[in-house]
């Protein structure tokens, strides 16, 4: 009995190792193309990949995790070319919006107010922040995010509010100010009135649930 056991076994342990060559030796890894990096260092991707890994085994989820764990990165989409042994890996970057002077550091946020360890060549104007101020910007600029208002850059950051230049599906970007939260709300009609009223010189979201479009109200 014991002995079947460790013939059992040493068959499992012989099988799983036949599979794992064969695996390398049918689909090793011709190489890998990153496609829309600038400011990732693709090193970070091309280590994960070791020479003579194989593409059968290859865990593309798991790539895919570790590349968008940089800061630079808002998404990632890794594939397996089954057809030239290739791993493509296509990466959306985040972009500098504004540049902060908190205390004796520098703030550097993102669209979507994820901390940016520099301005990746983006030209911005220096705003001052204090904490209280920070925490509600990089929250207002969540909101906005995630129902389609592109920020482009703070452009002011004072007593009155925060302006900003904003757009959506590339139009023209156009002077936004906020001051305190921003709802769900007024950012999705703020999305609609970017690309309805073309016209209107500014947006102003500093009244509760309301965008102001160049002086005449709307409901949010």
């Amino acid at each position: 009995m014991v002995r079947a056991l460790c013939i059992s076994v040493a068959v499992a342990a012989l099988t799983a190792s036949a599979v794992s060559i064969s695996a390398y030796l049918l689909y090793p890894v011709a190489g890998m193309e990153i496609e829309g990096s600038r400011m990732f260092p693709e090193k970070e991707a091309r280590q994960e990949v070791p020479d003579g890994a194989s593409l059968l085994l290859l865990d593309a989820s798991g790539l895919q995790r570790k590349v968008e764990s940089n800061p630079w990165v808002k998404s990632a989409e890794v594939t397996k070319d089954w057809g030239s042994d290739i791993v493509r890996v296509q990466v959306e970057e985040r972009r500098a919006v504004l540049k902060g002077e908190l205390g004796d550091q520098e703030v550097v946020l993102a669209q979507d107010g994820t901390r940016l360890p520099g301005l990746g060549g983006a030209s911005l104007p220096r705003v001052r922040l204090d904490e209280h101020r920070l925490e509600r910007i990089v929250e207002a600029q969540r909101v906005l995010d995630r129902n389609g208002v592109e920020v482009e850059a703070f452009r002011e950051v004072d007593a009155g509010g925060v302006e900003v230049a904003a757009g959506h599906e590339g139009a023209e970007s156009r002077p936004v100010v906020f001051s305190g939260e921003v709802s769900d709300s007024q950012a999705r009609a703020l999305r609609n009135l970017l690309r309805d009223e073309p016209e209107a010189p500014y947006f102003d979201l500093r009244s509760p649930q309301r965008v102001v479009v160049g002086g005449g109200a709307e409901d949010s």
